[in-house]
């Protein structure tokens, strides 16, 4: 076992023997930035204040931009990749502490209270006093990730060589307009052929899982504050109303409710 950090490192190796339930690591990655597949003994909260990134697994992409944060059970192999600048903040938990949250990623919403909470643990030492302020703000962490909202987006991927080809490209250019028959032509397969290959690979539809692109791609467009008519645009969507449809559909609110959450959040 590595000697336990007495000061903030930014190696997660660092993080994961010391004896507190929650840890939490801050940590600043420049744009294009990437990580090879790893896992972690703990279970793990990545969270970025500032910035987009992408974590892949065997099983799914997620795309988190900084009002979202992906749950990760100890021992699921991951990566990442930093879309753009980005001030990263995990929180590591142990794996008792971390048993009530399942066995699969998952997205949250991360509150204003549960960022806060966040960044006030970081200010504490790492070996912080269980019976002190930061064993409850430790506490408190827990309890807002075991009520946090979560949000049902994420990009299952699959194996198959010819599908992995059409999903990176479509991924590389979730706007594009391009038919499955397009698509389908470039991998050597017919249209048929991939059709059958995204409920049995993914567990989505062809339509459904490009939805979950769309989604991810315009929830990053959102945070960043573009306006719904730009990302229906951007997405190749005839009107900012079908967009709307298709989000209200799935998410249960529209872009312009979540838009404006977006923005008076941003003023506090």
């Amino acid at each position: 076992m590595p000697p336990l950090p007495t000061t903030r490192s930014i190696n997660a190796l660092d993080y994961q023997h010391v004896p507190r339930p929650v840890t939490v690591l801050s940590r600043q990655y420049s744009a294009a930035a990437h990580t090879a597949p790893h896992s972690h003994v703990r279970a793990q909260l990545l969270f970025a204040t500032e910035g987009v990134m992408r974590v892949s697994t065997e099983h799914g992409v997620w795309i988190l931009p900084p009002r979202r944060a992906l749950l990760i059970p100890v021992g699921v192999v991951h990566e990442l990749d930093i879309l753009s600048a980005l001030s990263m903040r995990t929180i590591y938990i142990d794996a008792q502490a971390a048993a009530v949250f399942g066995d699969a990623c998952k997205v949250v919403e991360v509150s204003r209270l549960l960022r806060e909470l966040i960044l006030a643990l970081l200010g504490q030492p790492v070996l912080y006093e269980v019976d002190g302020r930061g064993g409850w703000l430790a506490s408190l962490i827990l309890s807002e990730l075991a009520l946090a909202d979560t949000v049902p987006i994420a990009i299952p991927w699959p194996r198959d060589r010819r599908l992995v080809a059409v999903c990176t490209a479509i991924m590389a250019a979730p706007g594009s307009r391009r038919s499955i028959e397009d698509w389908a032509q470039d991998v050597g397969a017919s249209a048929r052929t991939l059709i059958r290959l995204f409920p049995r690979e993914t567990g989505l539809h062809y339509r459904q899982w490009l939805q979950q692109v769309h989604l991810a791609e315009a929830f990053c467009r959102l945070d960043r504050g573009e306006g719904v008519a730009a990302i229906a645009s951007a997405l190749g969507y005839a009107s900012p109303s079908a967009f709307s449809a298709m989000f209200r559909r799935i998410l249960g609110r529209t872009p312009q409710h979540y838009l404006s959450e977006w923005r008076g959040a941003s003023q506090l």
